[in-house]
């Protein structure tokens, strides 16, 4: 029988911070979609409710910093998707949810799918700056992307025709929203590039809900735009719509009006050239006298490095990681000493006498436990057929045959009278019966 030791006893209060960093760490991050209910939200401004579904429920809290960035307000019998971390509540000893995010179930799930996309794409380069094509400074033909009948197009059309009426345009009408949307653009911009009659490609559309946009997060659009060959501008929705087109083109708008800015020169362009120019030979000089003050500081760097202290810095430093090493390898040798100790202390525990003996007085006391439940045993027999024998005579003695009916004639001396002779005038006689006796003189 091994030892307890103060390590193996846990208070309840220790079990249940253990048990809060196991399921903080071990479970990280989760979503979960469920039913809100028992909603409440006190005057601290945190909110405490439980998620549900038809076989099971848990407890939640968003504590008020998360729950100000919520866009509706949670009422019972929501369906929402929540981004939540495990945990435990330690004073009552229930394992809850933290949640970090709450969106309506639709919504949840689709911007659950953006971010899942997002994270893939900007995973493999996608997103990379380096990846994107420069726009043409002076673009000759502009492609154009979009409904035909949408007021994206017009509009772009109508920038255009302001700021510079002899840029041509090429329209490639798509759909640009639903099920089919995201394939006839990607088709479009194929055949743009198969044609090559465009500098510039621009791929939007008017703004929209998440769903209306969804079209614009799809993986094969994103893969398209990614490897065209010629640039594209995303001008999708307004200012505050981000699609994952607009992280894979290699420039993003913010309207489709902006993109038709971006594309186009108005008459003050060869101003804003020179000034261009002019902005860039101040940055080359600036970057010139940078590169120059750096290549000095590096000498100076070198020289600083072969002087003396440098050298005696760099050894005393040396000799301080070779002391932590030391004395890191001298506790792991008295670590490794102190545990082969403990095992040889154990092992010797197993062998001591007194647990030879401990093991001996159970074994006395449970033999001493049998000995006596077969004792009792015993006793309870011997009572059982006691009571049966009582029976038995009870049956067979006179005082029966009394409570039948029958009695008993007795002389005064206590001689039963079992014949007339036995009897003379002037005798008395008593006679029992079951409820006492009764006295008589022979006459």
């Amino acid at each position: 029988m091994s030892s307890l030791t103060n390590q193996n006893i846990f208070t309840v209060s220790r079990l249940n911070a253990e048990v809060r960093l196991l399921l903080e760490n071990e479970m990280g991050i989760v979503w979960l979609v469920g039913e809100i209910s028992n909603f409440s939200a006190p005057v601290s401004g945190h909110w405490y409710l439980t998620l549900k579904d038809s076989r099971a429920q848990v407890k939640c809290a968003m504590f008020r910093g998360n729950n100000r960035r919520v866009t509706f307000k949670p009422q019972n019998g929501n369906q929402v998707l929540v981004k939540a971390r495990l945990s435990l509540y330690e004073p009552r000893g229930d394992y809850q949810l933290i949640i970090e995010s709450m969106q309506p179930e639709g919504d949840g799930r689709l911007q659950q799918q953006f971010e899942e996309l997002k994270m893939k794409l900007a995973g493999e380069g996608l997103f990379a700056q380096t990846s994107k094509k420069p726009l043409p400074e002076h673009p000759k033909r502009v492609g154009v992307i979009t409904s035909k009948t949408g007021a994206a197009l017009f509009d772009i059309l109508d920038v255009l025709k302001r700021r510079d009426p002899s840029l041509p345009v090429i329209v490639y009408p798509t759909m640009v929203q639903g099920e089919e949307a995201a394939i006839q653009i990607a088709q479009a911009i194929g055949c743009a590039n198969s044609r090559n009659e465009c500098d510039v490609l621009i791929v939007g559309r008017g703004g929209g809900s998440l769903e209306d946009l969804w079209c614009f997060n799809n993986e094969i659009l994103a893969r398209t735009i990614a490897a065209s060959q010629i640039p594209i501008i995303s001008a999708v929705g307004h200012e505050v719509d981000v699609t994952i087109a607009d992280f894979v083109a290699d420039m993003r708008a913010p309207t489709p009006s902006a993109a038709a800015e971006l594309v186009s020169r108005d008459n003050s362009h060869k101003d804003q050239a020179l000034i261009s120019r002019q902005h860039k030979l101040v940055a080359a000089m600036r970057y010139y006298l940078s590169e120059q003050k750096r290549c000095a500081a590096s000498l100076e760097h070198r020289l600083e490095r072969q002087h003396p202290n440098y050298q005696l810095q760099r050894q005393s430093q040396q000799l301080d990681e070779l002391e932590v090493r030391l004395h890191r390898s001298m506790q792991q040798y008295i670590g490794v000493r102190h545990q082969k100790v403990e095992r040889l202390q154990h092992r010797i525990a197993l062998n001591s006498p007194v647990r030879r003996l401990a093991e001996q007085k159970a074994t006395l006391q449970r033999l001493e436990q049998k000995l006596l439940d077969a004792m009792d045993r015993k006793l309870l027999n011997t009572r059982h057929q006691l009571a049966l024998a009582a029976e038995k005579l009870d049956t067979v003695s006179p005082l029966a045959t009394l409570k039948r009916g029958y009695s008993i004639t007795q002389t005064e001396q206590g001689k039963v009278i079992v014949r007339g002779s036995d009897v003379k005038t002037g005798d008395t006689l008593v006679t029992r019966l079951s409820d006492g006796e009764v006295r008589s003189t022979v006459n």
